[in-house]
C-alpha cells in the first residue's frame, strides 16, 4: 500500500470537490493502492469555539456580499462542473472545526474515518448542518457506527485537543499554506482539488510500477 496523507478541514469548499473527484477516481480502480488517512488544517484556527453567523464571517473575511459572491463563484461553478450537489445559501454558521478534527481522529482509529469525512461534508454543504455542534457530531458519528456514548464523553472534555492544533501547526511549518493539500508517499505534493482524470492516471502508473517491480523481483535468481 501507498501512504496518501491529505491535509483538510470539513469547511473547505474545494476539500469539498476536491474529495469528490478523488473518490471517483478510486471507485474507477478498485485495485487502487493507497492507504489514505486525514489530517487537520483550520482554515479559520482563531474562530470562536461557537462559531460565527455565515453572513458576518462572509462579510469581514470577504468585505462584504459582492466580495463573498466572486469569491465563491468558481467554487458554486466547478462543483456544478463536477455534478455535485452544493447549498451554499442553506450554510447559516461558520463553525470552529476543531471538534470535528477531532471526531475525524477518533474515526481514524475505528478505520472509519472515509465515512466521517464524507458525512462532514455532506452535513455542511448540502444539509447546511452547524459541524461545531457537538450533538451533532455525535449523530454524524453514530451514522457511521461509532459509539455515540463515547464520543459525546470525549467532545465533552478536551481529548486530543492540544494535540489537533500542535498537527495543524507543523503542517503549516512543513509548507501547507491551503487544502486540500495531498502527499503521496511522503515525497510528491499535490495541492488542490484535483481532476479525477489526474487521479486515474496517478493510480494507473502506480500500479504499473508496483506490477513492474513485483515482476523484476520475482525473475531474480536466488545467489549460489
Amino acid at each position: 500500500m501507498i501512504r496518501l496523507d491529505i491535509f483538510s478541514d470539513p469547511i473547505c469548499p474545494w476539500c469539498y470537490i476536491g474529495k469528490s473527484r478523488l473518490d471517483r477516481a478510486l471507485e474507477a480502480r478498485p485495485d487502487q493502492p493507497f492507504k489514505i488517512e486525514w489530517h487537520p488544517f483550520q482554515l479559520n484556527p482563531d474562530m470562536p469555539k461557537n462559531g460565527m453567523d455565515r453572513r458576518a464571517y462572509l462579510e469581514t473575511k470577504f468585505g462584504g456580499q459582492e466580495g463573498a459572491v466572486k469569491a465563491y463563484l468558481p467554487v458554486t461553478t466547478e462543483a456544478e462542473a463536477s455534478g455535485l450537489e452544493i447549498n451554499l445559501e442553506g450554510i447559516t454558521r461558520t463553525p470552529n472545526t476543531l471538534d470535528a478534527h477531532r471526531l475525524i481522529h477518533w474515526a481514524g482509529i475505528e478505520f472509519k474515518q472515509n465515512a466521517v469525512v464524507d458525512r462532514l461534508f455532506r452535513a455542511y454543504f448540502i444539509d447546511g448542518i452547524d459541524i461545531g455542534d457537538p450533538a451533532r457530531l455525535v449523530e454524524i458519528a453514530s451514522s457511521v457506527g461509532m459509539d455515540r456514548d463515547v464520543v459525546g464523553r470525549l467532545l465533552a472534555t478536551d481529548a486530543d485537543a492540544d494535540d489537533i492544533r500542535a498537527r495543524d501547526m507543523d503542517a503549516r511549518r512543513k509548507g501547507v499554506q491551503s487544502v486540500p493539500t495531498f502527499v503521496l508517499a511522503n515525497q510528491h505534493v499535490v495541492s488542490g482539488a484535483q481532476p479525477t482524470e489526474l487521479w486515474t492516471q496517478v493510480i494507473d502508473d502506480l500500479i504499473a510500477q508496483l506490477a513492474a517491480g513485483s515482476s523484476a523481483g520475482s525473475s531474480e535468481s536466488p545467489a549460489d
